[in-house]
């Protein structure tokens, strides 16, 4: 597991928690409730932010799960960004501040490359933030077919966190990374693979069916 949790929350987290918890604490100490108030506010909100819920699945081999929770904004024939040349079919998923933001691997696979992009930060649920916006791209093999999955930061996301690299090798729904604050997964997969969701439909990570390659 790349990503840790404790207590149901990734350790990513904790740090926010901590300041906002402290910040809170001592201001009810001195009985600055006007700060305390908001502050555990925040406290809370961030905990629920980071929450990590365990997620199951059952299914073939060549089945590939979501790799984010949010919903799919976009379903189309488009060419490889980078990494591997060619026409592929791009599912996105949009994930905004409610959602888990742990990342996914959507099927069992070694990492054959990954790509980092600096860049701008428009909404993601823009078309054009899949090329123009900052992103980590992740080039998997998965018994001979290449996937090529892309974390994409937001206009409220300024962390993308990856912890895979050339030659790691994870299991389907093993967390590898997430986005903080609202972003966008864009996954690449070969022309013949088949489709499992629409757009509009809402997605979880490492439990829902995105299609099969």
């Amino acid at each position: 597991m790349k990503v840790k949790k404790y207590l149901g929350v990734c350790l990513d987290g904790y740090p926010f928690v901590a300041v906002f918890l402290v910040i809170a604490l001592l201001s009810f100490f001195f009985k600055s409730y006007w700060v305390a108030i908001p502050f555990g506010i925040l406290t809370l909100w961030c905990i629920w932010f980071f929450r990590d819920p365990e997620r199951q699945f059952e299914g073939g081999e060549h089945v590939l799960v979501s790799p984010a929770d949010g919903k799919i904004i976009e379903i189309k024939e488009v060419d490889y960004p980078y990494l591997i040349q060619g026409r592929a079919l791009k599912v996105s998923i949009f994930m905004n501040i409610f959602n888990v933001h742990v990342n996914r691997f959507p099927l069992s696979g070694t990492v054959l490359e990954t790509k980092y992009f600096e860049g701008s930060f428009m909404g993601a649920f823009k078309e054009k933030a899949s090329l123009e916006n900052e992103q980590m791209g992740v080039l998997i093999d998965h018994k001979g077919t290449s996937i090529l999955f892309i974390q994409i930061a937001g206009l409220i996301a300024r962390r993308i966190i990856c912890r895979v690299k050339k030659g790691d090798t994870l299991a389907r729904g093993e967390r590898f990374g997430l986005i903080r604050f609202g972003s966008r997964v864009d996954v690449y997969l070969p022309l013949n693979s088949k489709i499992a969701v629409n757009i509009g439909q809402k997605v979880f990570a490492g439990h829902t069916k995105l299609g099969e390659v």
